[in-house]
C-alpha cells in the first residue's frame, strides 16, 4: 500500500497457513473462498514482499473468467443524477472532506462556508429536471443534519438539551432539511428510481428512540424509497473503524441495518473504501462479511469497490497517510471481489474514482458494471477527485465498444436492461420514465440558463 500505516498496531494482519498456489487452484476451480485464500489472492502470496506481478496477472485472468461465466461480456450502466440533500454534518470522519460542521449553517454564524442545504421542493426541483432529460435514478447520501429527523414525529420526539440525541431544532438553521421522509417522498414525486439512505443515515432517523431500522426503512418504503446504498460501510473490521471513522456506526450495527433493508423488500448494494490505513487482510475480512450478509438476505444486487481519494482528507492533511492504493492494489480489489464474492453477480469499477483508461481496465479484472451517468457528483470531487461528474450515453457506447464488450443500460436493481445500439445515429437513455432516447447532457449552469432563454 501506499498509505501509511506504520503507526496503526492493528490485530489483523495478512498472514496465513494457506499457500497462494492452492488460493488460486481453489478460485480456478471455483470453490468457495476462505478468508486465507482471499489474502493470499490479494496480496499475491504472504512468501514474497511487495506485489508479484505475475501472480497478479494470474489472479486478474482467473477473475476475468469468472466474470465472463457469471455475466458474459455485457457492461452495464445506469442514468442517473446524485442529489445530495445537505453538507451539514458532525460525524467527523477523518477519510471524509464532502461534510460541513454543522454549527456552520446556523442562523447565528456568519462566516462563509461552501456547504450547502436543500429543502425538500428544491431536491424535488432538482430530480425532476433530471427526469424530464431522461434519468432513471436519484442517488442520494447526505450529511448527518442535526436537524434531520425520521419523519415530524420523530423530531417532536428528539430533545436538543440531550446531546446524545445530536438534533437541534430546524428554527436554529438558516435552511430547514425537513425531515427524512420529506426528502424521499419529493424525490419519488419527481418520477426517479430512489436509492438513498445508506445504514449510517437509518441509524440518524431512528437516533433517541427505540423504533429500529426496520421501522425506518418500511416508513422511507412507504415515502417512496425504492433501493439501499450499502454506503457508511467503509471497512467492516472495528479497529479500521475505531481510526478513520470513529463517530460512526460499527459494523455489527452496519449489518443490522442491511439486514432490515432486506426484510423490507429493500434490494440494497454493498461498497468498500480502502486504500488509506487498513492492510490487505482487513479488505478480505471486509468480503466475508459482504458474503455472508448475502447468504442470508440474497438482497445485494451489486458490490462497489471504491479507492480512497486522499487528497483534500483530514487522513491526508494530518499525515496520517501519504497516499491512496496503487494501480495493482486497485486491479487485485476488483479481482479478489469477484473470485470471493460468489453469492453477488454485479462487481462496479467506477470512473468517477479511476478514470476512463484505468476504470475500462478494470473491467478486464472482473468487473462488469461501469457505474452511472450522474449529472452531479460531489463527495469525490470534495476530497479532490480529478476526473469529472458527467459520462453521456454515447460515451459508454464508444468506450465499451472499444474494448470489445456489450454496452447495457440498466435499472438500479439490474431487473431492466437495454442493449445499446452504437451505431445509431444518436443515443440517449430509455428506460428513465420519461426516457425517449434523445442524448443526455449535463445541467447548464444558471446563466447558459439565461442565455438560451433570450435566444429563444
Amino acid at each position: 500500500m501506499t498509505a501509511d500505516a506504520s503507526d496503526v498496531d492493528f490485530d489483523v494482519v495478512p498472514e496465513t497457513d494457506q499457500s497462494f498456489e492452492n488460493a488460486l487452484a481453489n478460485a480456478r476451480a471455483g470453490r468457495r473462498l476462505t478468508v486465507a485464500d482471499g489474502i493470499e489472492l490479494i496480496t499475491t502470496g504472504t512468501d514474497v514482499d511487495g506485489i508479484d506481478q505475475r501472480r497478479k496477472e494470474l489472479v486478474l485472468e482467473a477473475a476475468d473468467r469468472r466474470r465472463a461465466d457469471v455475466v458474459g461480456d455485457e457492461v452495464t450502466f445506469v442514468a442517473n443524477v446524485n442529489n445530495n440533500v445537505t453538507t451539514a454534518c458532525n460525524t467527523g470522519c477523518l477519510f471524509c472532506n464532502f461534510k460541513d460542521t454543522a454549527h456552520q449553517f446556523e442562523t447565528d454564524h456568519h462566516e462563509d462556508h461552501a456547504g450547502f442545504t436543500k429543502t425538500p421542493e428544491e431536491s424535488k426541483a432538482v430530480v425532476e429536471d433530471a427526469v424530464d432529460r431522461g434519468v432513471y435514478e436519484v442517488t442520494s447520501v447526505s450529511g448527518l443534519h442535526p436537524a434531520f429527523g425520521l419523519n415530524d414525529e420523530h423530531r417532536e420526539t428528539l430533545d436538543p438539551d440531550d446531546p446524545e440525541h445530536n438534533y437541534k431544532p430546524p428554527e436554529r438553521y438558516t435552511t430547514d432539511p425537513h425531515t427524512y421522509v420529506d426528502q424521499i417522498r419529493a424525490m419519488s414525486d419527481a418520477g426517479a428510481h430512489v436509492h438513498s439512505i445508506t445504514p449510517e443515515e437509518a441509524e440518524h432517523a431512528q437516533r433517541g428512540v427505540d423504533w429500529g431500522y426496520r421501522d425506518v426503512y418500511a416508513a422511507l418504503a412507504d415515502a417512496g424509497l425504492d433501493t439501499v446504498p450499502g454506503t457508511a460501510a467503509e471497512i467492516l473490521v472495528d479497529e479500521v473503524r475505531d481510526v478513520i471513522c470513529p463517530g460512526k456506526i460499527d459494523t455489527a450495527e452496519w449489518v443490522t441495518a442491511m439486514e432490515a433493508a432486506a426484510d423490507v423488500g429493500l434490494p440494497m448494494t454493498a461498497t468498500i473504501m480502502y486504500g488509506h490505513v487498513e492492510n490487505a487482510a482487513h479488505r478480505v475480512h471486509h468480503l466475508d462479511v459482504v458474503r455472508d450478509l448475502q447468504d442470508r438476505t440474497d438482497n445485494i444486487t451489486e458490490f462497489v469497490p471504491l479507492s480512497f481519494v486522499h487528497q483534500q482528507t483530514p487522513l491526508y492533511d494530518r499525515g496520517v497517510v501519504t497516499g491512496g492504493a496503487s494501480d495493482a492494489e486497485d486491479e487485485l480489489m476488483v479481482a479478489v471481489s469477484r473470485l470471493y464474492l460468489d453469492n453477488v453477480d454485479h462487481i462496479q469499477s467506477s470512473w468517477v474514482k479511476f478514470g476512463n483508461a484505468k476504470g475500462l481496465k478494470l473491467l478486464h479484472c472482473g468487473a462488469d458494471d461501469f457505474m452511472g451517468t450522474i449529472l452531479s457528483e460531489e463527495i469525490t470531487k470534495r476530497a479532490g477527485g480529478q476526473h469529472g461528474e458527467f459520462r453521456s450515453v454515447a460515451d459508454y457506447a464508444d468506450m465499451i465498444t472499444a474494448i470489445g464488450r456489450t454496452p447495457v443500460e440498466r435499472s438500479t436493481d439490474y431487473t431492466e436492461r437495454r442493449v445499446l445500439d452504437p451505431s445509431a445515429d444518436t443515443l440517449g437513455p430509455r428506460l428513465g420514465p420519461k426516457a425517449d432516447g434523445t442524448p443526455l447532457v449535463p445541467e447548464r449552469d444558471d446563466a447558459a440558463r439565461e442565455l438560451a432563454s433570450a435566444d429563444d
